[in-house]
């Protein structure tokens, strides 16, 4: 168990909290400074969970599931509910149930239990339908790059699933897949907003067109017309291929000194209208390939003249982003409108500019939609991505849809909101907390698409302001239930329950067991979702000082120290490395912006809010791999020190993997050492990082960016700037000669952590 433990910390239920002990009242808790926040991860496969083939059993006063938490009478065959403990009678196919014969889901091992439901009268098992919007405004490689992942697209999906394809540039065309004699294309213009009924009337599908009997099925959708611009891929194959062979790039002049006339913010609400024909909740994406910025009707991000520039993040902080805040305003109720209708946004960005990923992001993140952000459709980042959303078996993403959350939990504990990929549902109860992070007010959320590695951050509160006195054994346990439905891949509806439970605990009295439940990573993470939620809703948010103020704070309530005395300051092995995961957190580029765009920035945070804790760490603070002649690859010092020539570095920051090169490594490559017989041990070593490198974009979404350079080399950057900078030009002159140095006026972790003791040491 401590094995699989270590290799997956986040157990069978796939939940690993800031905590695992909890203060009870509201005054200990806000002196714990780290919040109490829970990231969970809704249907992460596991071997260990078990699936049921019928419906679970719900408590008749809070709707909580029966669980290995419940007490049960078997005598009078009933069961206390832990949450709200009231007596429920087990209906009569549970009368067979004793103390030597239990039902599954009271064994104590299976605190996570996967239900597949059976389907309802009128559910049928829709296949999913996939919109794709191209973008033409773009040069004639581009758009070669891009017809051809969308073939390969097209042969990867199931043979059933539906498809449908719209392209634009100035103006909008939706293509109808149902008349192979010759194509047939519905053209709109771009600088005109239209509703979702006006899209369904220009196409067709209004209600005039719709008054067909409710008999015709056809593959899930109404044969009202909507069957001309959706059809079975495997029936539509052919078609599309030679569509897409016909499709060139945009022909609207564009006067010089412009850019070109896209109205991407029109394609994607005339996707969503079309997508609004088919019933609500059938399993639907829109797939949005966007090669630029869009410039023309709702959505545009910046004027058509070449000489105004993109917006950057200064034009934000001043208010002088003259179109950010209409788009933004746009895109909530297309946001809106998917939810409703139960549809997601997939965005692909491949441009050198930005494309507006940070106006979209409201409804990527709501909608729970797929982005990836790269610089060509011809770019491995774009194409192995791209692959990988439509393949199947070991590299599924497992995509699943329409999903629902609910959350449980004992009383006394409140819930604040949730950080990461979903909709409130605004289902209001005694758990809703007054205070509101991310998306609050609610018990209930809506999960439009969520995947295998979705997850989302849960933030807590506690209510309780004086001690209860703990009534016998069954008040020192705090329970969370988290109940998600959703529709699988292969269609079927399934319901996973996870029962979690935590201990209560009086900290004013001792702090041994609170500390001793602190997990550092998890915690690392939560500070940086919190840290970018607030940079993006509190104005003049200043992140580098919060997460400063709070860290002194932690290292003053847990540190061992004597009054104004920094030598004498220790902090608990359970804390140590949480200043480091800090100061690497305050020069990430979730709180460092000006050095990217707004685009960048957005995509890094949407990233940050939907990874799991382990993933999200790495992101914070990377992790660096040394291979040398003369020992086993091993974890090196995210620190300049670490470079030496005789070495070669393997970098992991999530967003890009980099094998660097030390100067004699690249010296002896250059001159083809390693393809001479007497030195197989070279050619062994730089192989190496290469196949390990291989094995972190093999398992990764989106695909990260590979870099391969050497010391002293242009893309050496992509390593220096992760790094610690522990020799710089100020401290030259006490390093040894010949070692790396970084120019920088950034403090090194050593002076950090100086600062931090000399802060932490003093009284409030």
């Amino acid at each position: 168990m401590s094995e699989m433990a270590q290799t997956d910390p986040e157990g069978i239920d796939g939940v690993r909290m800031t905590w695992n002990a909890w203060p009870r009242t509201k005054v200990e808790s806000s002196k714990c400074v780290i919040p109490i926040a829970a990231s969970i991860s809704p249907i992460r496969p596991h071997p260990d969970v078990p699936t049921l083939p019928y419906s679970p059993l719900r408590c008749k006063t809070c709707s909580a599931v029966l669980n290995p938490f419940s007490r049960v009478d078997f005598a009078a065959l009933i069961w206390i509910c832990p949450f709200c403990f009231q007596r429920n009678h087990f209906p009569h196919h549970y009368s067979a149930i004793s103390d030597t014969n239990v039902p599954a889901e009271l064994y104590p091992q299976y605190t996570s239990i996967d239900y597949s439901l059976p389907a309802g009268p009128y559910s049928t098992s829709q296949p999913p339908v996939f919109v794709f919007v191209l973008d033409t405004c773009v040069i004639e490689e581009e758009l070669g790059f891009a017809k051809s992942a969308l073939k390969q697209a097209i042969g990867l999906l199931p043979d059933n699933s539906l498809v449908g394809f719209v392209s634009f540039g100035t103006q909008v065309q939706v293509h109808e897949l149902g008349f192979s004699d010759m194509s047939k294309v519905y053209v709109f213009r771009g600088s005109k907003e239209l509703s979702k009924d006006q899209v369904l009337d220009q196409l067709g599908l209004g209600l005039a067109g719709r008054r067909t009997g409710p008999g015709i099925q056809k593959g899930g959708l109404a044969v009202s017309g909507v069957t001309k611009f959706l059809l079975p891929a495997s029936e539509c194959e052919y078609m599309l291929n030679s569509l897409l062979d016909e499709l060139g790039t945009d022909q609207w002049p564009v006067p010089p000194g412009n850019r070109a006339f896209r109205c991407t913010g029109v394609a994607l609400s005339i996707a969503a209208g079309l997508l609004g024909a088919c019933s609500a909740g059938t399993p639907a994406r829109i797939v949005g390939l966007v090669g630029g910025p869009c410039t023309e009707g709702p959505g545009a991000i910046v004027s058509k003249d070449m000489s105004d520039p993109v917006r950057s993040h200064k034009d934000l902080d001043k208010d002088a982003a003259p179109y950010f805040k209409k788009a933004v305003q746009f895109y909530e109720e297309l946001a809106k409108q998917l939810v409703s209708q139960g549809h997601v946004l997939d965005l692909f960005a491949s441009a050198l500019d930005q494309v507006g990923v940070a106006e979209m992001k409201v409804v990527i993140e709501r909608t729970g939609g797929l982005v990836v952000l790269s610089e060509s459709f011809g770019h491995p980042v774009f194409k192995d991505s791209f692959k990988r959303v439509f393949e199947d078996g070991e590299q599924s993403l497992g995509l699943s849809f329409n999903g629902t959350l609910e959350i449980n939990c004992s009383k006394d504990i409140k819930i604040q909101g949730i950080i990461g990929p979903c909709t409130t549902l605004e289902k209001k109860g005694p758990a809703v907390a007054n205070t509101v992070i991310g998306q609050g007010n609610t018990t209930a959320w809506k999960l439009c698409s969520l995947d295998k590695s979705t997850c989302l951050t849960v933030f807590f509160d506690i209510s309780s302001s004086e001690k209860s006195e703990p009534a016998g054994n069954l008040n020192t346990m705090l329970y969370i239930q988290i109940l998600t439905s959703y529709q699988s891949p292969d269609g079927q509806t399934r319901m996973r329950v996870t029962t979690i439970s935590r201990r209560w605990i009086d900290s004013a009295v001792g702090s041994e067991e609170l500390v001793q439940g602190f997990d550092q990573e998890t915690a690392a993470v939560v500070m940086a979702r919190l840290a970018s939620s607030k940079m993006e809703m509190e104005e003049g948010f200043d992140a580098t000082r919060w997460l400063d103020r709070n860290l002194i704070r932690l290292c003053s309530k847990f540190g061992d120290y004597r009054k104004d005395d920094p030598t004498s300051f220790t902090l608990n092995p359970c804390f140590s490395l949480f200043p480091q995961f800090m100061f690497n957190l305050r020069r990430s580029q979730f709180v460092q912006v000006f050095n990217n765009s707004p685009d960048e920035t957005a995509y890094f945070r949407m990233l940050l809010n939907r990874e799991n804790i382990t993933n999200a760490a790495v992101m914070i603070q990377p992790s660096l791999i040394s291979y040398s002649f003369n020992s086993l690859p091993t974890p090196a010092l995210l620190d300049v020190a670490s470079i030496s020539a005789d070495r070669i570095l393997l970098l992991d920051s999530y967003f890009s993997v980099v094998i660097f090169h030390g100067m004699t490594i690249a010296q002896w490559r250059s001159m083809g050492y390693q393809s001479q017989a007497e030195h197989q041990a070279f050619a062994q070593l730089l192989q190496a990082p290469q196949d390990d490198a291989q094995m972190i974009i093999r398992e990764r979404f989106p695909v990260p960016r590979l870099v391969i350079c050497d010391q002293h080399g242009s893309q050496a950057r992509f390593l220096l700037a992760k790094l610690n900078p522990s020799a710089t030009y100020s401290n030259a002159h006490e390093m040894a000669a010949g070692m790396e140095m970084i120019f920088t006026d950034d403090v090194s972790l050593q002076v950090f952590f100086e600062h931090l003791q000399r802060l932490a040491v003093q009284p409030s």
